[in-house]
């Protein structure tokens, strides 16, 4: 096996001070003359002053070779392989700091993300109570937002790494179901409140079971199924709508437009990890180049439907009538690109394990967080649903995948 850089620098660190030792030890008690009473009276600063920066140049070693180690720590192998450049942190930061700086980041960015979402979508503008209609429009600025930043993270961090070998059309396939996704997520604000949107939201296992058991052939265990039927449950529970005032405009229907949307929108998030799942599995994918690609191909396909449908000039009109309004987009879109990328370091350091918990804790307390600011009141049976898709969802984090990995 070959000796790492490391272990031959210090091999040769310990010969050099062998070497200038013995050359030392002739040149005092072999040399005749005059010159020898300098050479007994500075040996012993020569050689301690050689000896400290020695010392020091391996403690300096050393301390490397634990920050690297300390680097790898809690991540597991296939996020270390595809993410291994996220896995670079400043080397004070232990991990339990880094696990408090992870769920805050995405705690707080994804909480202001959703407080502001709503806030744009369903605030009544002007006298005459227009409302925030242009949902392609929003995604087009946070996909900028996004890219920016990526890009950013890209030429600080990344200039030396290896490069990105995934094919550029495959970004545009990924693209195409990520706007998908995102749009009618958005869309969906329109006729529903933002914690049936996030409880909606929640259900990502059920399009990732759907298209692995079609496409992909899988078999999942029991327990699987059992968490898939807590969320399925939870969901019709929550979703469920009364013959009362409450119920939108299609009140005879069993599922809204609105909750329709949201299916659109899960189908969309399950083929968007499927395609990441094989461009991570044929290609060396690395985080922050997907991010940028696919938002880069977003902006490509968003500028070329805004235009063919007109939407971007009344989204400027609706911006010049209402400019206040461009600092909610823009922060909406910045919490966006931050908590996306404490996504990311969440998975390179810990796992997709403590990532799904976190961002699962994150969207419970978002909700209890939009029913309290916005008043959107929750019965009893709705309670239960929230508790059963969380349960669910909890389940399928702990225990689904700590099975596959075994």
């Amino acid at each position: 096996m070959a000796d790492s850089p490391e272990a031959k620098l210090m091999r040769g660190l310990e010969s050099l001070d062998v070497k200038i030792s013995q050359t030392l030890y002739e040149r005092v008690f072999t040399r005749q003359g005059p010159g020898n009473v300098f050479f007994l009276s500075d040996r012993a600063l020569v050689v301690g002053q050689f000896k400290k920066k020695l010392e020091d140049a391996k403690k300096d070693l050393e301390e490397l070779n634990r920050q690297k180690q300390d680097a790898m720590v809690s991540g597991d192998v296939e996020a270390g392989n595809s993410l291994s450049s996220e896995s670079k942190m400043a080397p004070y930061v232990t991990d339990r700091k880094k696990l408090i700086v992870c769920f805050l980041g995405i705690f707080i960015s994804y909480f202001y993300y959703g407080i502001i979402q709503e806030k744009i979508t369903r605030t009544s503008y002007g006298e005459d109570k227009e409302k925030f209609v242009y949902a392609l429009s929003l995604v087009f600025v946070q996909c900028i937002v996004n890219a920016l930043f990526a890009k950013a993270v890209i030429q600080l961090m990344y200039r030396n790494e290896a490069k990105d070998t995934t094919p550029f059309c495959w970004y545009g396939i990924c693209a195409t179901t990520y706007i998908g996704a995102m749009l009618a997520s958005n869309k969906a604000l329109q006729w529903v409140n933002y914690p049936t949107q996030v409880l909606g939201k929640s259900c990502k296992p059920i399009p990732v079971m759907i298209l692995g058991v079609l496409l992909a052939r899988k078999r999942y265990p029991l327990l699987k199924y059992l968490c898939v039927f807590l969320i399925v449950c939870g969901v019709a529970l929550f979703m469920y709508k009364e013959n009362k005032k409450q119920v939108s405009n299609d009140s005879g229907s069993w599922i809204g437009f609105g909750e329709l949307l949201l299916l659109v929108s899960l189908t969309c998030d399950g083929l968007t990890g499927a395609v990441q799942d094989r461009m991570r599995a044929e290609h060396h994918v690395q985080s922050h180049h997907m991010m940028f690609n696919m938002n880069l191909w977003s902006i490509g396909i968003l500028a070329i439907t805004l235009l063919t449908s007109g939407e971007v000039f009344q989204f400027i009109a609706f911006c010049q009538r209402y400019p206040y309004v461009l600092l909610h987009i823009f922060t909406f879109s910045l919490a966006s690109a931050i908590g996306q990328n404490f996504i990311f370091m969440t998975v390179a350091n810990f796992g997709p394990l403590t990532c799904s918990i976190i961002t699962t804790t994150r969207k419970f307390f978002t909700i209890l967080a939009s029913v309290l600011l916005f008043g959107n009141s929750l019965i009893t049976r709705q309670w239960l649903g929230v508790f059963l898709v969380f349960a669910g969802l909890t389940l399928d984090s702990i225990y689904g995948k700590a099975r596959k990995k075994a």
